[in-house]
């Protein structure tokens, strides 16, 4: 017997991906891996949301400034405009009935969403997809992010996407990417690697004292995450918060984006053709207003 058709046809592509064998390559932007362990499903809960769902993995362009992940804006504009012909290819191939985009950062997202009008495809992406869900649970939300040039880029976003009287702070815990003239620094990927083993992790005791500041503090009622090399922390937060006795969900972008790609889906919709118009719509405005 034939194997039933899935209602969802989904892409997750990555931002970027690294050389092969270069000095400061983590292990989930290469192509060694499996498309499950690329999609972190070993450590992020998402296997469920991913039952009804027939998906496949692009690692992303390979990033064109060097073997180190994406931090500065010089480099999220690079693996922006990289990531954009992928975004094109797959909305041609018909194959897929949304696109997710992973990487806290979103880079594309917004011209993918242009391109992926043109073919009524939904594009998700993990910023957009936490705030918005976020916003629902709560009154306000803070985000734990990882260095202060990612917190400014994220801040920008938060902006972008409208949120800044519901984003009460994006809270930095200062761990970084491996990188060329830091050799001496612990990565955010090392701070993971010892958290997964069972062993004592710095990253994971600073963002709780930090998510415990934003609902002290700042008046966060829901807590999410900036860079997806953070969204492991997610499980290790929420077990911290529930036994300290703070009811508060604690969000991550991939499941956040999965279930918005479903939401789009099951609706029917994809984004407003007024927000991104066709080259010569039929119909025109003479006035935007804010």
């Amino acid at each position: 017997m034939a194997e039933e058709k899935k209602k969802y046809r989904f892409l997750f592509i990555q931002p970027f991906e690294l050389p092969k064998g270069g000095k400061h390559v983590d292990k989930y932007h290469s192509a060694e891996l499996s498309k499950e362990q690329r999609l972190r499903m070993e450590y992020l809960n998402i296997g469920h949301l991913l039952e009804d769902v027939e998906w496949d993995f692009h690692g992303g362009p390979i990033a064109p400034y060097g073997d180190w992940a994406v931090e500065t804006w010089e480099e999220f504009a690079h693996v922006a405009a990289a990531r954009l012909p992928i975004v094109r290819e797959a909305c041609e191939s018909g194959k897929y009935n949304a696109i997710i985009l992973l990487g806290g950062g979103e880079p594309g997202f917004m011209e993918s969403r242009e391109i992926a009008r043109q073919f009524n495809i939904p594009v998700t992406s993990c910023a957009f997809s936490q705030m918005h869900i976020a916003s629902m649970l709560g009154n306000k939300f803070s985000i734990i992010d990882f260095t202060e040039v990612h917190n400014m880029f994220y801040y920008e976003l938060v902006i972008r996407h409208r949120f800044t009287e519901r984003c009460a702070s994006i809270r930095n815990i200062n761990f970084y990417h491996g990188r060329p003239g830091y050799e001496d620094e612990t990565t955010i990927d090392e701070e993971r690697d010892k958290a997964l083993r069972g062993e004592p992790s710095e990253a994971v005791e600073r963002a709780v004292k930090e998510a415990v500041a934003a609902i002290e503090e700042d008046g966060a009622e829901v807590i999410t995450f900036g860079c997806s090399d953070v969204f492991w922390i997610q499980s290790f937060l929420q077990k911290r918060l529930d036994e300290m006795g703070w009811e508060v969900p604690v969000l991550e972008g991939y499941s956040s984006a999965i279930v918005l790609a479903k939401l789009f889906v099951n609706l029917g919709v994809d984004v407003s053709g007024l927000k991104f118009p066709s080259e010569r719509p039929k119909q025109w405005r003479r006035k935007k207003v804010f």
